[in-house]
């Protein structure tokens, strides 16, 4: 596979207490450990945030393509991702997906197959396949 795009970022500090900036300068974000993982929590954002954001936003441009394609109108659509991350048997931590896209107006068969196909098609899904456990459902 060859890259037509390719995004840079770094973390620099303490972790997921840290910083996180992008080389276009576009993310400078703080980041701060959740209350729910031991941390202070607050108005800074986590990995999982910024993961969930990604996966949202990547699934729903897969969705809208795979819509297209069906000449199905999803111009009201949303997506939401909820990123889980606990500890695993093995001494580590994994995270968990679940997305959840609402197409309204759609008949829930089709909106379930738009879904189905979408996961198939946008690279997050691809990247977490056989990695995490990926749960995608449909609402309308």
């Amino acid at each position: 596979m060859q890259p037509v795009y390719t995004a840079v970022a770094t973390a620099r500090g303490d972790g997921r207490n840290g910083e996180v900036t992008s080389s276009d300068g576009v993310i400078d974000e703080s980041l701060t450990v959740p209350k729910e993982m031991g941390g202070p929590g607050g108005e800074h954002t986590n990995p999982e945030q910024l993961f969930a954001a990604g996966y949202a936003a990547c699934f729903h441009g897969a969705l809208r393509l795979v819509a297209k394609q069906a000449n199905a109108d999803v111009d009201k659509s949303t997506v939401e991702a909820q990123v889980g991350i606990g500890k695993n048997d093995r001494g580590g931590f994994e995270l968990v997906v679940t997305l959840t896209a609402n197409l309204p107006g759609l008949e829930q068969g089709k909106a379930d197959e738009l879904v189905a196909q979408a996961h198939q098609v946008c690279p997050y899904s691809n990247a977490t396949r056989g990695n995490i456990e990926v749960t995608v459902r449909a609402t309308t």
